[in-house]
């Protein structure tokens, strides 16, 4: 049999026999919730779980459904995969259209392959539009009227931060700094570089946020893993699973925090001036492990990846072990339920809508492909008092996934823009919706 056969045979028993690995969850999603989540034993299979939303877009006229109080509207639209949102002083709405750079040594062999399958499925596998667009509404009415792209030729970039009159974009591989003058809606100057960035071939985790210090001094980026759990060698993580800490002049950097598998969103809490950010915890130890997290990051901080798990939870298919490093693993403030994908994180600060919504955290859960039933596909609020979380959290923009369990958006980026509206990137939509007080 030729060897291009073999694979595809190799595949497709791969895909007949999933559902028997399938491990249904024996708890709710609110149970892996909150400051003490239940961590049940760990449920290892033959294969992992897998349970994609296939990737549907909305029909035409159809929306999310809002929190009461609330209504959404369609800020734009026929957008090339928006994943992450920055609102500018001025008003205006830079959205990354952005997918994977190209990483040919990641999820190499036959479940490699598997997963790409799956990741086509569920509407990841476009190919990266590699630039940011500027989204203007002049006119107040909560649409986007003008449309510019505002810097192109990037290489699948991520997060944004604006520092004075420099712009900074985080791409896959490096931070690069560009001059902006207010009311610009083209970037032509080329960009310095600031820093690189762990990337290469296998760039697992590839998007890189940015968020800069409160004094302007500095920039934070985020560095997600190589890897789940650290399959491909502990070399290959070297200065990932983290957060680093960037002089934005000179580029001199060092890891401000570690053992984070996959940290994405970063925001200011505005009451105790703390840094939080959310994280992706790992897959294949069942549909109830591992919860999502956002935390307070510590600086120093070592949040257990990939030795365990929201703290001293041992994870024992990584060795050697690292029994020096999980006994000061830093557990999690608030957990955001297994496999929910929570990506977006911005505080709530300058809000216009409800007070229920006026202290706290925004978060946009991209939803689950590993978990049945699904997780996630929801934009929820987590409401804070004294600086910390204190409460359960409030579903804030829901209607992404259909009875029948197709995906017909995904929700990434969050961002509260100049009117104290919330807006809300959805890559697989292809939109970016606005979500305001339903009596403005």
């Amino acid at each position: 049999m030729p060897v291009h056969a073999l694979r595809r045979s190799s595949l497709t028993v791969l895909l007949l026999v999933l559902p028997a690995c399938e491990t249904s969850t024996h708890l709710p999603v609110s149970a892996g919730t909150g400051p003490q989540p239940q961590l049940p034993p760990p449920k290892r299979t033959l294969l992992p779980t897998v349970n994609v939303a296939p990737a549907k877009g909305w029909p035409s006229g159809a929306t999310p459904v809002a929190a009461p109080g609330t209504k959404v509207n369609a800020f734009a639209a026929a957008l090339d995969h928006p994943r992450w949102l920055y609102v500018l002083p001025n008003g205006d709405v830079l959205v990354a259209e952005t997918n994977a750079p190209p990483k040919p040594d990641d999820n190499k062999g036959i479940k490699g392959r598997f997963f790409k399958f799956f990741q086509k499925k569920a509407g990841a596998a476009v190919p990266s539009a590699n630039r940011i667009t500027l989204l203007r509404d002049a006119d107040g009415d909560g649409v986007a009227e003008t449309r510019s792209v505002f810097l192109a030729g990037l290489n699948a970039p991520f997060g944004m931060a604006l520092v004075g009159s420099d712009l900074y974009v985080a791409n896959s591989d490096g931070i690069v700094r560009f001059p902006y003058t207010a009311g610009d809606t083209h970037i032509t100057a080329a960009g310095a570089s600031v820093v690189a960035l762990p990337a290469g071939t296998i760039n697992h985790h590839w998007t890189k946020n940015i968020i800069a210090s409160r004094d302007g001094s500095r920039l934070y980026a985020t560095v997600g893993s190589n890897s789940n759990a650290a399959e491909n060698g502990i070399a290959a993580e070297e200065g990932r699973a983290a957060i680093w800490e960037i002089d934005r002049r000179t580029g001199a950097h060092r890891v401000f925090a570690s053992g984070l598998r996959n940290p994405v969103g970063l925001a200011w809490e505005p009451e105790s001036g703390a840094l939080w950010v959310s994280v992706n915890e790992r897959d294949e130890l069942g549909s109830d492990l591992v919860p999502d997290y956002m935390t307070a990051v510590r600086d120093g901080g070592f949040y257990g990846w990939p030795y365990s798990y929201y703290g001293q939870h041992v994870d024992d298919r990584v060795k050697p072990q690292r029994p020096d490093l999980v006994a000061r693993a830093v557990v999690p403030d608030y957990a955001l339920g297994p496999h929910t994908a929570s990506l977006g994180l911005t505080s709530s600060a300058g809000t216009t809508l409800p007070a229920p919504f006026a202290h706290g955290m925004f978060v946009g859960q991209h939803g689950s492909w590993n978990r049945t039933p699904h997780s996630g596909y929801k934009v929820i609020f987590v409401p804070f008092a004294g600086g910390r979380p204190s409460g359960a959290p409030v579903d804030v923009l829901t209607g992404f996934l259909t009875a029948s369990g197709d995906a017909r958006g995904r929700p990434v980026g969050v961002a509260v823009d100049r009117r104290g509206a919330l807006l809300v990137a959805d890559d697989v939509g292809n939109m970016v919706w606005r979500v305001s007080a339903a009596d403005h």
